[in-house]
């Protein structure tokens, strides 16, 4: 990687986290948008993508849970199954056009998502009941899919547990951020375990994230336009889900 490819990457990464956390996001989807507009080697991003995010989460998951929003039934109910699954998303080693399609489809699922949890109108207090039979289900799609392309998760819990009214929105940010952190470890573990392999300048990435997810939080809401933000992502997210589907899937 040229000097020049580092820095345009770092400073992208760093814009990424700081946006992602100004709005309370973890950033998974954000980094592989980076890594698909950046076009990095597939075998490079799911441990990549994973590594910053076990990092993000952690810090998440301390602050949500250390409040008070949680909730360890729902959390318990999805990752039961979730966690082997993402283990076994990281074991598998799919080919490199099936793993940029299935990307690209996640990140245009994931710009969609991103819209209607900006319009989704939370509960103030939980209503429902969550089946258990819901939680085991969703819980391994989800955390195969994780696996599979190095993410957490969380943007697809989140909608699906507020939507449902089985919690309030910030116990749902507690519950994703857990989830989100376990199905991170599971992933990557699991891609330990067949190949074995890690980008060479994580180091820096690392450093990125952490600069711009601590200057996102701290000024927060109070500095940054909400929706703006979200709409940036979304066009982020949009495009880089398009280019590995239309443009590198295609090669």
């Amino acid at each position: 990687m040229t000097i020049t490819l580092l820095i345009l990457t770092f400073s992208l990464f760093f814009l990424v986290a700081a946006l992602y956390s100004s709005i309370g996001h973890a950033g998974a989807s954000g980094y592989l948008a980076i890594m698909a507009l950046l076009s990095f080697a597939p075998a490079a991003i799911k441990p990549t993508s994973l590594v910053l995010n076990i990092l993000v989460a952690s810090i998440a998951t301390y602050k949500f849970i250390k409040a008070g929003y949680f909730d360890r039934k729902i959390f318990l109910s999805f990752i039961i199954t979730a966690f082997p699954m993402a283990f076994l998303g990281g074991y598998l080693a799919i080919g490199p056009q099936y793993f940029k399609l299935l990307a690209g489809l996640f990140l245009v699922v994931s710009a969609m998502l991103l819209i209607v949890k900006e319009y989704l109108k939370a509960p103030s207090a939980a209503n429902g009941t969550m089946p258990l039979y819901w939680g085991l289900g969703l819980g391994a799609v989800i955390g195969l899919v994780s696996g599979l392309i190095g993410v957490g998760g969380g943007i697809f819990l989140s909608p699906i547990i507020i939507m449902a009214n089985w919690t309030t929105v910030k116990k749902a940010s507690g519950i994703a951020a857990l989830f989100i952190l376990c199905n991170s470890l599971a992933g990557l573990a699991g891609h330990f375990s067949s190949l074995n392999k890690i980008d060479g300048n994580i180091f820096y990435w690392v450093v990125a994230v952490l600069l711009g997810g601590f200057i996102g939080s701290h000024f927060g809401t109070a500095k940054f336009n909400n929706r703006i933000i979200t709409y940036c992502l979304f066009l982020v997210l949009l495009t880089a889900g398009l280019k590995f589907i239309f443009v590198d899937f295609a090669k």
